[in-house]
Formats: C-alpha cells, sequence, structure tokens
C-alpha cells in the first residue's frame, strides 16, 4: 500500500512539475471536445432538416415538429418561422424524342403566351424543352433573359411531373459544327400539324429551334388536357424573380395605403402606334415617325395604313383622351386613384393632360418608388413590364384600352371576380 501511494505520489509530482495536472487538463479536454461535437452535431442536424424540407417535406415534417418542441437554440424560431413548401410531384419517367430549343418574340405578355404553347408543344411530343430564350431583337431590344425575369427553379421544378426543363443543351448537341434545325411553325397549328410534320423532324435532327413563337398552336380544337397545361404554366409555373415579386409587392403596398385603385393599360405607347398604324391625334411629324419605325420592322407585314379605316374597325387603341371620357361614362369619380400600367406614353405629357385634368390622382411607377429601387430595371422593358403586371393583379379594378397579351392574361385571373372592363 505504501508503495503504490509513494508511486502515485511519485507519478502526480512528475506529471505536474511545470504546470497542472495531468488528470485536470484531459478532463477540460474531454468537456471541450464534448461541447464542441455537440455544437457540430447540431449544426449538421439544422442543416439536413432545412434540404431535407426541400426535397421531402413529408418524411421530416415530423421530425422537424417534435425537434423544435424541446431544442433550447434560436433555430426553432426560424424552423416556425418558414413554412415548408409544397411537396414536389414525382418527376414525370418518358423517353425523350429530342431536345426543343425556342426563342421567344414580343413584348413580355406575348412571350410570356408563347412559353405556355411551347411547354404544351413539349408535353405533346415527348420532348425535353430548353429554358426558352426572349427577344433581344425587337423594337424594345431588352437584354433580359429568361432568368431575369422568371423563376428558372421554380418554372423546371414546378412542372417536372410533365415535362422534362433543362437550362441548356447538352454539350455532345453543341460541338462545333453540330447542325440545328431551325423553322418557325406555322402559326395557329393544331396537335396533328405537330404530331404529322414536327414530330418526325426529331428522328433526323435531335435538336430542332423554333426561331419563332407567337401564336403558333391554335386557341381552339386542342385538347383539354393541353389548355389545362397552358393555364398552369401561366398561373403557377411563370413566377417572377425575387427581386421583382420584392419591388412589385412594396409597389402595390404603397398604392393600396392610398386607398384602392385602378389599373389603366393605357396601350398608347410608340411601339403600339407603329404596328397598328394608328395616329390620331398625332402631328404630321409625328405620324411620319411612326411610319418610319414601322417600315423598319419586317415582321410588321402591313405597310400602307389608313389610321381612320383603322379605327372604324375598333382596331386602333384608346387614346389617352378617349380613355378620360370612357372612365367617366363608366362612372369613376374625379378623386379616382388610378395607376397607369404602361411604358412611356406617346407624345408624354401633352396627351395625357386631359387625363389627367378629369383624374388628379393618375400615378405611375416613377412617381411612387425611389429611383434608386427602379434603377436595376432601367433599360429593361420586360422587366419594368412585370411590375405593372402585378400591380394589374392586385388592381381593384383592371382597364385595358387594347385588347392585347396583357389583356387577356389579367382578365384570366380577375374575370371571375368581376373586376375587369
Amino acid at each position: 500500500m505504501e508503495v503504490r501511494s509513494e508511486g502515485v505520489q511519485v507519478r502526480c509530482e512528475k506529471a505536474g512539475s511545470g504546470g497542472p495536472p495531468v488528470i485536470g487538463r484531459t478532463r477540460l479536454q474531454v468537456w471541450f471536445i464534448r461541447i464542441c461535437s455537440s455544437i457540430l452535431l447540431w449544426t449538421g442536424l439544422v442543416q439536413l432538416l432545412t434540404v431535407g424540407e426541400l426535397w421531402q417535406p413529408h418524411f421530416f415534417t415530423n421530425i422537424t415538429y417534435k425537434i423544435t418542441q424541446i431544442t433550447p437554440f434560436p433555430v426553432k424560431v426560424q424552423l416556425q418561422a418558414q413554412p415548408p413548401p409544397p411537396p414536389l410531384l414525382p418527376a414525370r419517367n418518358y423517353t425523350s424524342n429530342g431536345y426543343l430549343k425556342v426563342s421567344c418574340n414580343g413584348g413580355l405578355n406575348q412571350m410570356r403566351s408563347a412559353i405556355c404553347d411551347m411547354v404544351a408543344v413539349a408535353r405533346l411530343l415527348n420532348l425535353t424543352l430548353v429554358v426558352p430564350e426572349l427577344d433581344k431583337t425587337s423594337f424594345w431590344a431588352d437584354p433580359s433573359n429568361f432568368e431575369d425575369i422568371f423563376n428558372v427553379k421554380h418554372f423546371i421544378f414546378s412542372l417536372r411531373d410533365e415535362v422534362r426543363i433543362v437550362k441548356r443543351v447538352p454539350k455532345r448537341f453543341r460541338k462545333y459544327g453540330y447542325k440545328v434545325f431551325k423553322m418557325p411553325p406555322v402559326s395557329w397549328s393544331n396537335e396533328k400539324y405537330y404530331l404529322q410534320q414536327i414530330l418526325p423532324l426529331f428522328g433526323k435532327f435531335k435538336v430542332l429551334h423554333f426561331n419563332k413563337t407567337d401564336a403558333r398552336l391554335a386557341n381552339n380544337g386542342v385538347s383539354l388536357d393541353l389548355q389545362k397545361l397552358r393555364c398552369r404554366v401561366n398561373f403557377q409555373a411563370l413566377k417572377f424573380t425575387p427581386q421583382i415579386e420584392s419591388l412589385g409587392q412594396k409597389l402595390i403596398r404603397i398604392l393600396q395605403d392610398r386607398g384602392a385603385f385602378v389599373a389603366l393599360h393605357l396601350r398608347y405607347e410608340m411601339d403600339m402606334l407603329a404596328f397598328s398604324g394608328c395616329t390620331h391625334g398625332c402631328t404630321k411629324d409625328e405620324a411620319e415617325e411612326l411610319k418610319v419605325l414601322r417600315y423598319a420592322y419586317p415582321w410588321w407585314r402591313e405597310k400602307e395604313i389608313v389610321s381612320e379605316e383603322r379605327r372604324t374597325q375598333g382596331l386602333c387603341p384608346l387614346t389617352p383622351e378617349e380613355t378620360a371620357l370612357v372612365l367617366q361614362a363608366l362612372g369613376f369619380e374625379k378623386e379616382t386613384q388610378i395607376y397607369i400600367a404602361a411604358g412611356e406614353i406617346y407624345g408624354s405629357e401633352r396627351r395625357l393632360a386631359a387625363l389627367r385634368a378629369a383624374f388628379p390622382r393618375l400615378v405611375r411607377k416613377e412617381m411612387l418608388l425611389d429611383p434608386e429601387e427602379l434603377q436595376q430595371f432601367q433599360n429593361h422593358s420586360s422587366q419594368m413590364a412585370a411590375l405593372d403586371f402585378m400591380v394589374s393583379v392586385a388592381s381593384n379594378t383592371f382597364v385595358p384600352t387594347y385588347d392585347g397579351n396583357m389583356a387577356k392574361v389579367v382578365a384570366g385571373i380577375l374575370g371571375s371576380k368581376r373586376q375587369f372592363y
């Protein structure tokens, strides 16, 4: 006993020379390792739960609930504050017949309609759709890409049970010398055209590029399933980017804080007047300017247009002066707040004078938002149009002055609520 006791004493003294005892140091290290391990395990578990909710929300829902009841960390608040996203539908399993590239032409809502059509065509022919390219060569010369306007991930995953969508064609089809067949499909074509004339082309060319997409699928005579898919793309899959959504919601809040409002799609812009040939109320110089612009774009086929004949046929947009009379006839009072959901009005304030006199509470996004907030959207007409679209859908009443794509899309949302004139 003595020897053992002395031995212990000697060992402690030797080990303790020049520092604290080894036993005390070891215990500190063990506790330090345990604490660090606990922190790492909690962090890893939180990360796992976050990823799991994105991919398998049903599986992780109960686990998340139980952990948030007992965890002492602030993570509890974060997990409860963010509701889990809706579950992803299983991806449709099919053998792809090839890749479909599309270049959409026109303004935002024309391209939006075209995207709906192209998703339907890809579904009909069992194709893999490449994320659409947006128009950069038209009058608007907007440099925006698809991902600058729409949420790409949401677009791809929300349609995964119908169509396989990829961001780009695989590398093997992008090699130098590989031939991609380009063509514009025949306008207003039905399912038979695509099945009998377009599908066989994929046997020779694995990649087809539709370089025009406006009105390439018939409105009527198309199966109910494809019509439903069109609507699903338009009203669910085509979600704006977080930047557009955020600023659009702020714009809506500003308007709502000022009271009920009318969204007026005053389609009296330079491109519309040049395309339609409607020059009523314009000066001779302005009418000539619009004519020159129409001749400059070959796809605006009809060159010689008599403006007054177009007006008698009901093919011209309302002028700002006519719009003021129509709104008054519809019973809108002078104090009505009116938001102009449009680009630059041709003739500027000179043409808006009568409308502003009739309705002094006439506003635009440039009047409600700081210039710094709109700076990121400057020279991006489609992104600016996206803000107007959001405001139009949230408006108490929507009034278009021309039966164009914007009017049709918004009418699909507001028509059932009797908020559309």
